[in-house]
């Protein structure tokens, strides 16, 4: 850090303290945050009007890997690469080079994603078809990614359905309630012990008269049914507008129910834009509930922080880069918040002294703490300005072009 950028940081870290914010504390649990980025986000992608390939988007998952490890390394804090097993893992050769291809980058396998919505098949739904052939073909395919998790060492098993029907009457909702229950209950029993089941839920499209894991609630019925290793997944893009999804967030942490999140951000609906793009202030809600949760741990099960974005206009690996910098700016305005005032406003009914807390640490300017933190981490202090400087774009575009089948929705 030069001069300037030192001296800011001294401010920063002297209005802090009058905060009641212990600083030293803020950039070790930055330091030990880990973020989940997705293969898919590294290949084609589109929309369901097309798919526009880029130029050096990833196809294998060696170069889904390799792009990963860029975001890590020059963030320091995106170890994990979640698995897509179809797009990903197609047979056992696949499977088995993965682990040592990862360590050899610097990077480990996170999540398990199984894909129960793609083949025609589940074109009247997986484990909500009303044809028990489709109900096992999903199933088995989630027994492989149950054993593909093993032999990966991942204890996650992701969970995400388009089951749904387009019209009343086209299916009976108790029926598919049920065939879910018994579907779930087979793929939870046959997970290790060290392996977690997450659960995601999402209110429409392309069930567009419902959707059978329609919100949280459902979701945590079905989790509540399994076990003690089935949580809820939160997409912060699957909510309808005006939902107070930190009420959600401290509800399920509450009930110690809430497994993980795929951050994105969303205008109308499922938009995956980056998260925190659209309401910065909303997504700083939600991390200050989180943040509560691990100053006052309870025995809480640990929270997987996970990406699920699709870049169809932006550069994959750069827009990655934004966000997961959005995601440790939010986690240390969260980590900012003067808690002792806002404990004693609360017990006054001070409302306006209370929001007035939370509303210093949204707009502390927490970037001389994040510079002082990456130096001490011994990664470049602007991430994504070092990597544009690197070349690596530059080369992948040069040396992979464009191409089709890219191991992801455009394939």
């Amino acid at each position: 850090m030069d001069d300037r950028a030192t001296q800011a940081y001294h401010l920063l870290e002297e209005t802090l303290h009058a905060r009641n914010v212990d600083v030293a504390a803020v950039r070790t649990a930055l330091k030990q945050q880990e973020i989940e980025t997705p293969s898919w986000g590294y290949a084609d992608s589109g929309t369901r009007f097309g798919v526009f390939p880029q130029s050096g988007a990833a196809v294998t998952i060696a170069e889904k890997l390799a792009d990963a490890a860029q975001v890590h390394k020059f963030t320091g804090i995106a170890p994990l690469v979640a698995t897509h097993v179809l797009w990903d893992l197609p047979d056992d050769a696949a499977v088995e080079s993965v682990p040592a291809l990862a360590a050899s980058l610097g990077v480990r396998i996170g999540s398990i994603n199984p894909n129960v919505f793609q083949d025609r098949e589940y074109w009247m739904g997986s484990f909500g078809n009303r044809n028990p052939a489709a109900r096992r073909k999903a199933v088995d395919h989630c027994l492989r990614s149950v054993e593909i998790g093993k032999q990966l060492k991942s204890g996650v098993l992701t969970l995400w359905f388009a089951d749904g029907t387009d019209y009343p009457g086209q299916s009976d909702f108790r029926e598919r309630k049920r065939w879910f229950q018994d579907c779930l209950h087979e793929v939870y029993a046959a997970m290790p012990d060290g392996m977690t089941m997450l659960v995601e839920y999402k209110p429409f499209e392309p069930g567009l008269y419902h959707t059978d894991i329609a919100d949280w609630g459902m979701s945590y019925v079905f989790c509540r049914n399994l076990g003690d290793r089935a949580r809820v997944l939160v997409d912060l893009g699957h909510h309808l507008p005006g939902t107070n999804i930190e009420h959600i967030v401290a509800f399920l942490l509450d009930e110690q129910l809430l497994g993980g999140f795929h951050f994105n951000n969303r205008k109308y609906a499922d938009d995956d834009v980056m998260v925190g793009s659209i309401n910065p202030y909303e997504f700083f809600l939600i991390y200050n509930e989180l943040v509560k949760e691990e100053l006052n741990p309870r025995g809480n099960p640990k929270v997987e922080y996970m990406v699920d974005q699709g870049f169809n206009t932006k550069k994959k690996i750069p827009g990655m880069i934004q966000t997961v910098l959005m995601i440790q700016r939010t986690y240390a305005k969260a980590l900012c918040v003067d808690r002792v005032r806002l404990a004693e406003a609360m017990g006054n009914h001070d409302v306006v002294a209370a929001e007035q807390c939370l509303l210093d640490a949204f707009n502390v300017d927490v970037e001389p703490l994040l510079r002082r933190v990456r130096a001490e981490m011994d990664v470049p202090e602007d991430p994504l300005a070092a990597f544009l400087s690197s070349c690596y774009q530059t080369g992948i575009e040069r040396d992979r072009g464009i191409r089709t089948g890219a191991g992801g929705l455009g394939q």
